[in-house]
């Protein structure tokens, strides 16, 4: 049911005058989401057999509400309508409702964003929505206005339609038109699941669909992207404005792959590309998404010129976006990327996000006190300024040339139509909106004094803001699969690193070697390979691991691997490849073909109700596909490890998406990144250290690689700056692999602890190597089929 209004009252059903003593159990529950909503007068449930089973025994709806901690819209949706009497009155006598954090249990908030996105056109959080004791959907969608909305009063009947009466009306419904509504919702789940099919498709055919998949499809999805294209602010579309790293990440691809790619997309296609993706990622920068007093990075933008955020800062943002900032540096050598990739790295190793534990924390509200006295919440409190604020803190000067650079107004920069609540009164939220340059020549100072007044001002304001505000909320939930995003992003940043800030470097491969140790301490499995999801306040919870929890694991230690070439990563990720093709893989229509990843384990978890349908998730969003990050890592370890079935299982991974990709390639851009590994070949670089000779040799630097050129280097860095340099850009691509492996004697002294010595059993091509005579290291570079040596 798509509208409200198609729903009428005429028809008598079925149904109970029996009621269910409900209480509010969400104490219960060990997310701080969730745990948020135990003080409300609405009876919420758990999503657990318990609650399944109430609906059913009293023929009820089931109100399901989804949301995560970091959600503004939830927070005002909670203070609308779930702490009123009113609300809570109706729900609690003719509803089960059931409060669930997506962040938990990603596979029951994939089934009902699809339908509510089907049948409303758009989707978002709080996610609501109507279900028969079944789990079939009857009616959803996100934010609906309480009786104590500002909003809603002041629009009156021309606002959007209020929830108490979205609440009368479905219930009304269910007692008079029971039959139809169940028949609907039978109808509704019928297509959800032909929808769930995605993934399927290409497997119901007569032919093997292999050689459509090819490299032209990367011009068209290019092409979609300069047609959306945002030229004046960077980004694509209209507002609001996110950040979408995985379409920015395919944009600076393009720039990266070998020639071939280039040759058939076109140079200067590729040349606006990474134009397009670089122009974007310094807008953000430069915009209010960004925190220029603390660090990191806001979800997504109002405006379209990125100035007024939502203030929620996400785990999964910080992580793709330094892996995509990085990526740009490395093609541009542009210094606002770089200092865009160390805010980032601050972020992500620094309290709040990094735990002492070892792992990393999964978001920060957007809404907060704005200040100790306060008792009600203000969106952005935390983040915004007043013009006098400004003056009180820096000084007359001072605040003037500050205010002008981040664009603080004495009334305020914040628009009306974008302050529905009145928040933002006088305040401002702070972006880059004049350079120092142009700075120095309106105060008549020189530069260098603008850049120290910015900087110390900068600073003024961050010791003010700690000292006299208090920080958003932090859901201190520990997610595997975050926590793979974030351990890949910070092992790439260190590569970047080594050559600019051996520190910072270091401290980037210390955090994501820490995080990968936590993770294996407190939440696998070694006996069975499984992964558990996550770990909060001293102990792991219930729930299993989902496929995105193994992907983005798996690819972040394959990145670690690349970065400290200690093959325990290695190891550790082809462990965990295999339980994904255990317990997740689907099967394709014969016995020797799969066709992708089921978002959840064949093996249920116990006392609580699974999603209605197992989905395949292969199209990019907030998050890297799924799919496509598996394809990906598949095609990794077929090089790393020279195995041909890795690479099979990718090629039929890939297949198994091939209609939806070829109607629409722009939505599935990891799968893209892929089908180009597949089709021009992998590159697997591997060092071979031979002799332990430590005497200094100097390497010129190749594409891609920062650093002093001629730089004096022992006998094993030479190797691993060989080895990056032949692979170039292309190794942030599915193009090229490097490796390091050690043969020689153990006894030689340079190195005690050899870290290869699994890599060396494992891969076939690396058993019989020895140090020959004399032992010189060297390259062994394998690609389409065979291997050549290079001497150093």
């Amino acid at each position: 049911m798509a509208s409200i209004s198609d729903i009428h009252s005429d028809e008598i059903g079925s149904g109970t005058d029996s009621k269910p003593n409900l209480v509010n159990r969400l104490h219960e529950s060990r997310s701080p989401y969730v745990r948020g909503h135990m003080h409300n007068p609405v009876a919420w449930q758990l999503w657990d057999s318990e609650a399944i089973d109430l609906a059913k025994r009293y023929n009820r709806l089931i109100f399901l509400s989804i949301g995560y901690s970091a959600c503004h819209w939830c927070h005002v949706m909670e203070k609308e309508s779930f702490m009123s009497p009113e609300v809570a009155a109706i729900l609690n006598e003719s509803f089960i409702p059931i409060k669930v954090d997506r962040e938990e249990r990603p596979d029951i908030d994939d089934v009902y964003m699809n339908y509510v996105q089907a049948t409303t056109g758009s989707g978002g959080w709080p996610l609501n929505v109507f279900l028969t004791p079944n789990l079939e959907p009857v009616f959803g969608g996100t934010y609906w206005p309480g009786p104590n909305s500002s909003s809603h009063r002041r629009l009156g009947a021309d606002g959007p339609i209020g929830f108490l009466d979205i609440l009368e009306k479905l219930r009304d419904v269910w007692r008079t038109q029971q039959a139809r509504c169940l028949d609907s919702a039978k109808e509704i789940t019928k297509q959800l699941r032909e929808f769930a099919e995605e993934g399927t498709h290409a497997q119901q055919g007569e032919r093997e669909v292999d050689e459509d998949l090819e490299v032209e499809l990367l011009e068209e999805a290019y092409k979609h992207f300069v047609s959306r294209y945002d030229t004046v602010n960077g980004g694509f579309g209209r507002a609001p404005k996110f950040p979408t790293p995985a379409n920015l990440s395919f944009l600076l691809r393009l720039g990266m792959y070998p020639s071939a790619v280039s040759d058939i997309v076109g140079q200067d296609e590729c040349a606006k590309a990474t134009a397009m993706a670089v122009n974007t990622l310094i807008k953000i920068a430069r915009g209010g998404i960004r925190d220029h007093i603390g660090n990191g990075f806001a979800r997504y933008s109002v405006t379209a010129d990125w100035g007024l955020p939502h203030f929620e800062k996400m785990l999964y943002d910080q992580a793709q976006l330094l892996d995509v900032y990085v990526d740009a540096f490395r093609l541009t050598h542009e210094p606002e990327l770089l200092g865009a990739v160390y805010d980032i790295v601050n972020y992500l190793t620094s309290s709040p996000i990094q735990s002492p534990t070892g792992g990393f924390h999964s978001s920060e509200d957007a809404d907060s006190l704005p200040t100790p006295n306060d008792t009600e919440k203000r969106e952005g409190a935390f983040y915004v300024w007043t013009m006098k604020e400004f003056q009180q803190v820096l000084g007359q000067r001072d605040a003037g040339v500050c205010a002008r650079h981040w664009g603080v107004l004495p009334d305020g920069n914040v628009a009306p139509e974008n302050d529905p609540h009145d928040e933002f009164m006088n305040q401002n939220a702070l972006s880059i909106k004049v350079t120092p340059s142009k700075l120095a020549k309106e105060f008549g100072l020189s530069e260098e004094e603008v850049i120290k007044i910015i900087k110390n001002g900068k600073q003024k304001l961050r010791e003010y803001r700690d000292r006299t505000r208090v920080r958003p909320d932090l859901d201190d939930k520990i997610i595997v699969a975050w926590n793979g995003l974030a351990i890949g992003a910070l092992a790439k940043s260190s590569i970047l690193l080594e050559d600019i800030d051996e520190a910072k470097a270091a401290q980037c491969r210390e955090a994501a070697a820490k995080a990968v140790d936590f993770i294996k301490k407190n939440l696998f499995e070694p006996s069975t390979g499984q992964l558990w999801r996550i770990y909060r306040d001293g102990s792991r919870g219930n729930t299993p691991g989902f496929a995105d929890d193994y992907a983005y694991l798996t690819s972040g230690l394959l990145n670690l691997y690349e970065a400290t070439f200690d093959d325990s990563y290695l190891q550790f990720a082809e462990q965990l490849q295999q339980h994904l093709n255990t317990h997740f893989i689907a099967p394709g229509r014969n016995s020797t073909t799969t066709a992708g990843y089921y978002t959840t384990s064949s093996t249920p978890i116990d006392g609580v109700p699974g999603p209605l349908l197992r989905l395949k998730g292969g199209t990019d969003s907030a998050t890297p596909s799924v799919n496509g990050t598996i394809a990906r890592n598949l095609l990794r370890l077929a090089a790393l490890l020279e195995d041909d079935k890795y690479r099979t299982l990718a090629r039929q991974t890939c297949n198994a998406f091939s209609v939806e990709i070829m109607q629409h390639p722009f939505l599935f851009v990891g799968l893209l990144d892929a089908i180009v590994g597949l089709e021009i070949g992998i590159r697997n670089i591997t060092g071979v250290l031979c002799t332990s000779d430590t005497s200094e040799s100097t390497v010129p630097l190749a594409e891609g690689v920062v650093g002093k050129a001629d730089e004096k280097l022992s006998g094993k860095d030479l190797v691993i700056k060989k080895v990056r340099a032949e692979a170039g850009l292309a190794a942030s691509t599915s193009t090229a692999t490097v490796a390091l492996v050690d043969v020689r004697p153990s006894t030689s002294g340079a190195d005690v602890q050899n870290k290869s010595e699994w890599l060396k059993s494992r891969n076939p091509l690396f058993k019989d190597l020895k140090p020959g005579t004399p032992p010189k290291n060297f390259l062994l570079i394998c690609e389409v089929g065979s291997c050549r040596t290079v001497d150093l």
